[in-house]
């Protein structure tokens, strides 16, 4: 497998080397958090715990598909979510946890971007539809907080994995990103359109 290969805890020297393009693989721990989990962190105080899983860590939007077997959690699907939900909170989320990587699909905007630059982190994309190959990846749950709280798609589910990817690197630390490029790109074709209309 090509690509960068990393390992939690990811340190900003690492992630400021990476850019749009990179194809990268993490090993060791994610952690799940969609809109709900994002609000509390920033809201309240979370566990100590918690705050070193996403310190120079991995933050995966998804809302997985979960069965109990015996006294462990397996992990069935866990496809991503779309990001651009947590937008309006994500720079404020990486400031205050030094997150290194995010994960989810359909990237996300400006401030998010700017977050990238300024704290050194970088979102990648992983393909929706691809939940069960993203579950292979996942070795075990190491733990959850907040699930009788939050509830399974919206807790903070606590992952070991190995060669978590392929993820595609869209938003880097330098301040580029394949979102923002697109959107210029689509811009202008649309005011192409209306003009020949």
């Amino acid at each position: 497998m090509g690509g960068y290969h990393l390992k939690t805890p990811i340190s900003e020297e690492e992630i400021r080397k990476l850019k749009v393009g990179d194809v990268i693989y993490i090993t060791g721990i994610i952690v799940t958090a969609r809109d709900k989990a994002h609000m509390k962190a920033l809201k309240e105080d979370i566990p100590e715990e918690l705050k070193k899983y996403l310190e120079n860590g991995v933050v995966y939007h998804v809302g997985p598909v979960v069965k109990r077997e015996g006294d462990k959690w397996i992990i069935v699907s866990a496809g991503p979510t779309t990001s651009i939900r947590m937008e309006p909170i994500e720079y404020d989320f990486i400031k205050k946890y030094k997150v290194r990587v995010v994960i989810g699909k359909g990237g996300m905007g400006d401030k998010t971007l700017q977050a990238c630059k300024e704290f050194g982190a970088v979102y990648a994309h992983f393909p929706g539809g691809c939940g069960a190959l993203a579950a292979k990846s996942i070795k075990n749950v190491k733990t959850v907080f907040f699930l009788d709280e939050l509830g399974v798609p919206e807790a903070f589910w606590i992952l070991e994995v190995e060669e978590f990817g392929p993820l595609l690197v869209t938003m880097d630390a330098n301040g580029n990103s394949v979102h923002a490029e697109i959107a210029k790109e689509v811009e202008g074709n649309f005011k192409k359109i209306l003009e020949q209309i």
